[in-house]
């Protein structure tokens, strides 16, 4: 984890960034302050939301920039809450920020995934 920030700190940072562009934004489930891996959960608004979960190690270089790769794009909500229930059973330590966001952009480096929903 050398260069990168810690959870904690990254999401105050962006949940802060997106309230100040007038995004409803919180942090709905609290992990390990330093390392916990960060899901981030965005409600379109519309009845559809979409879950973006960390992405395999990709190098970045000095950057502490978080990558992430789109699980579910504008799924049934259920799909999104079961996905997160079930990474939460494995993997108690993980952070979870919700987001309301009319587009598709939340302001995050995403790796291309093609064959996930």
């Amino acid at each position: 984890m050398a260069g990168s920030l810690r959870s904690d700190i990254w999401c105050m940072a962006f949940v802060r960034r997106h309230n100040d562009q007038g995004n409803m934004c919180v942090v709905a489930r609290r992990g390990d302050p330093i390392a916990g891996q960060v899901f981030i959960e965005v409600d379109h608004l519309d009845g559809t939301r979409s879950l973006f979960t960390p992405a395999p190690m990709v190098s970045r270089g000095d950057s502490a920039a978080l990558m992430f790769q789109r699980r579910f794009n504008r799924v049934e909500p259920d799909l999104v809450r079961q996905r997160i229930a079930r990474e939460t059973e494995f993997d108690p330590d993980l952070w979870v920020i919700s987001l309301d966001l009319r587009g598709d952009d939340p302001g995050i480096d995403i790796v291309k995934n093609p064959g996930l929903s």
